[in-house]
């Protein structure tokens, strides 16, 4: 079938069964279907299930993927998300046996080699973020986030500090706000300076015997470095708050600078993003935490420690805001990290935050004829341009340029995000692409003012070589129709 062909559901495939004889008669005593069902059937309707021959669904699903935009197919530049390779070396071992068919019930006894590994990922990611202590088991980076608040939480109620509010920048992660919320606090949002990053006057405006904790992201999604961070952190800490870092840039600094050294008290670690382990469409992710020696009681259960040689599962802490996932969190996932960062050492994580880097500034400085950035001086791993200017762009908007882009064979940056910039096309190469595909997607973008030029109504009516062509994406989100059809 074509790729570009309506693809049926299988209830269009349905062909009710005809040819259904696979397997001959076993020879066995043969009973009533009564006599193995006994009791009233539940179902007043028979099940409505297509009937579709193996081959037929495996094609089926087997189109469906091809349709699907993949890092393994094409470049993801997806800002915010570090979308990097999978070293296939990740899913391998992984999938080794004695980790995949191990049940999370065995035992000490029977599980010390992955305990070993979940004790070694706690001490490395404690190293690499400078810090004291890490927990593995949340599964995502808000996750984590809410994590790190009620741990803080924890800690003030501990010290008898009634502190209710937390700040956020307004260029933060929306889980941020909702983590904090989430965990009982009120949300100040701390608007951000001309530069792009925070601005000291408002930050202390805003610092009282109420604040709990600043949530900052460092590099910030606008892809710039917090060049006052030790001023920042004298501010928070001379208020008796805490410093939260947001670790999804953590990507631009592995190796090369460290939170806990710039006074952050507590990070999550996205393990999904930083260490390259797979989670498009939503999952899967994992978001350790990790803290500063005053924040170690709190940690979450289980931890693993180590005693007398042997790798023990300690599920009860006295100061511990508990257990927050089933086990021991994502383990398919922290094994395909612990791989990564095995693989690497910490000289290869740092030359890959280098590369990430370098990387955007290159592509970066590729764009600037094309698109202005919304703030000048050097990015760090990713960056963010912006449309805004209609007296140079006209019609020509981000979405636009999104759709265009997936026409060529990439997969779009992000979109409308930071929301504090208009028209923001936000870009993270990583580290992982090489300088033919970052000058391939550079000439992508120039193509598409090109066009524009000469054919402004097929620009701006994109995607044309896509199953699905343009929707009405207001419509689609305020009316999703999934259910189906008869």
């Amino acid at each position: 079938m074509p790729m570009d062909a309506n693809e049926p559901t299988l209830f269009e495939l349905d062909h009710g069964g005809e040819g259904r004889d696979w397997l001959p008669r076993s020879g066995g005593e043969e009973k009533a279907i009564d006599d193995l069902l006994p009791g009233e059937s539940l179902r007043r309707e028979p099940l409505n299930v297509p009937i579709v021959s193996e081959p037929e669904v495996v094609r089926h699903f087997t189109r469906l993927s091809r349709r699907n935009f993949c890092i393994d197919s094409g470049f993801y530049p997806l800002g915010s998300c570090t979308m990097k390779y999978n070293p296939k070396i990740n899913d391998a071992l992984a999938a080794l046996p004695g980790f995949s068919q191990l049940h999370p019930e065995a035992g000490m006894e029977a599980s010390q080699g992955t305990l070993r590994i979940l004790y070694e990922m706690q001490t490395y990611l404690a190293a690499l973020t400078g810090l004291s202590g890490a927990a593995l088991n949340p599964c995502a980076g808000a996750h984590g986030e809410l994590c790190g608040m009620m741990m803080i939480r924890a800690y003030h109620q501990d010290q008898g500090d009634k502190r209710t509010t937390v700040l956020v920048p307004d260029s933060a992660h929306g889980t941020n706000p909702a983590s904090a919320a989430m965990a009982g606090f009120k949300i100040a949002e701390l608007k951000s300076g001309p530069d792009g990053c925070v601005d000291i006057e408002e930050l202390k405006r805003y610092l009282n015997e109420e604040t709990a904790a600043l949530m900052l992201t460092n590099p910030n999604t606008l892809g710039l470095f917090e060049k006052n961070i030790l001023e920042i952190e004298k501010l928070v800490h001379d208020a008796g708050a805490l410093l939260y870092y947001d670790g999804a840039n953590l990507n631009a600094i592995s190796g090369v600078a460290r939170p806990g050294d710039m006074g952050f008290n507590v990070v999550h670690i996205n393990l999904h993003k930083t260490f390259s382990t797979p989670h498009g469409g939503g999952g899967p992710g994992s978001g350790p935490v990790a803290v500063c020696e005053k924040l170690k009681p709190y940690l979450p259960v289980p931890l693993i420690e180590k005693e007398n040689g042997q790798y023990i599962i300690v599920r009860d802490s006295e100061k511990s805001i508990g257990q927050l996932s089933t086990f021991f969190g994502n383990v398919g996932v922290i094994l395909r990290a612990y791989v990564y960062m095995r693989m690497l050492g910490l000289e290869g994580i740092r030359k890959n935050s280098v590369t990430a880097v370098l990387n955007a500034r290159y592509l970066q400085s590729r764009l600037k004829d094309l698109i202005p950035s919304e703030h000048d001086g050097d990015c760090m791993h990713e960056f963010v341009l912006t449309l805004k200017d209609h007296d140079r762009f006209g019609d020509l908007n981000v979405m636009a340029m999104a759709k265009n882009l997936i026409d060529r064979g990439f997969h779009a940056p992000t979109v409308y995000f930071p929301l504090i910039v208009k028209e923001a096309l936000m870009i993270e190469p990583t580290e992982t692409e090489s300088k033919r595909t970052l000058d391939a997607f550079a000439e992508a973008v120039a193509s598409i003012f090109e066009e524009y030029q000469t054919d402004p109504e097929r620009v701006l009516h994109a995607p044309h070589e896509t199953p699905v062509r343009k929707l009405d994406e207001v419509k689609a989100a305020r009316q999703p129709d999934l259910a189906y059809q008869e």
